[in-house]
């Protein structure tokens, strides 16, 4: 009886060994999924754009079983004299919005534990894995001095000129002849719509002052005349002008 005792554990041990052996080891995989200033998402590890962007990290953890786990996202930006990182998050998934121009790069520090084993994913795997890299273009803002608000779908509202970019900060007001403040918007990809109080203005020469600031750091301060033209018909050809301080 001792004898099939014995080898009844020897079996069950055999056992146990080859289960530990064919253990997963708990692993990561780095993602990202990017929102820009239009709602349009992308999933990217070398993601190029304006501000303000949102990202959304995850470390992607595979086969952690009944491994404890610690996460930490760490946010560097090219160019930056400190060595530290400007940002350090403690959580297996994270979301940030990116409103500084420039280069950042993200990396995810993982560290699985289980009794006295320890699987690192620190600067040994980094050195030899690409971080996650978001590039902020500098800012750009322009604003037309005409518009045909006629209803033919063509320069019916007025705003920033297209291709504006990485523009962190907005605010836009309208003015009559007399001073009258008619509308104002806080967003560079709004406009107003040649209405007051829900009726149509005449037309006319109007002014705009915008004030509005970048992902770079750069203020602008845009004043100017704006002509509406409602009898027009077929694209309005304006200058770009304004001026930044």
């Amino acid at each position: 009886m001792k004898r099939i005792a014995t080898i009844i554990c020897l079996a069950l041990l055999g056992t146990l060994g080859l289960l530990a052996q064919d253990d997963p080891t708990p692993s990561i995989n780095p993602i990202a999924v990017f929102i820009d200033t239009k709602g349009e998402e992308q999933e990217s590890t070398n993601y190029s754009g304006s501000a303000p962007v949102v990202g959304r990290f995850s470390a992607n953890p595979a086969d952690v079983g009944t491994w404890s786990e610690y996460y930490e996202w760490r946010f560097t930006k090219e160019g930056d004299t400190k060595a530290e990182p400007y940002l350090i998050r403690y959580e297996q998934d994270t979301e940030y919005t990116f409103t500084d121009a420039g280069s950042h790069k993200i990396v995810c520090y993982a560290v699985f534990t289980q009794g006295n084993d320890t699987i690192s994913y620190t600067d040994e795997y980094w050195a030899t894995t690409d971080p996650i890299t978001v590039t902020i273009s500098e800012s750009k803002l322009d604003m037309p001095n005409a518009f045909s608000p006629n209803g033919d779908q063509i320069n019916d509202i007025y705003g920033a000129k297209e291709g504006w970019q990485s523009i962190v900060e907005f605010r836009a007001i309208i003015f009559n002849r007399w001073g009258q403040k008619i509308y104002e918007w806080n967003d560079p990809a709004g406009g107003w719509d040649g209405k007051w109080n829900g009726k149509d203005v005449k037309q006319g020469v109007y002014f705009v002052d915008v004030q509005a600031k970048g992902a770079d750091g750069r203020k602008y301060h845009i004043r100017r005349d704006v002509n509406l033209l409602r009898g027009f018909r077929g694209k309005e050809s304006s200058s770009s002008g304004g001026a930044t301080e």
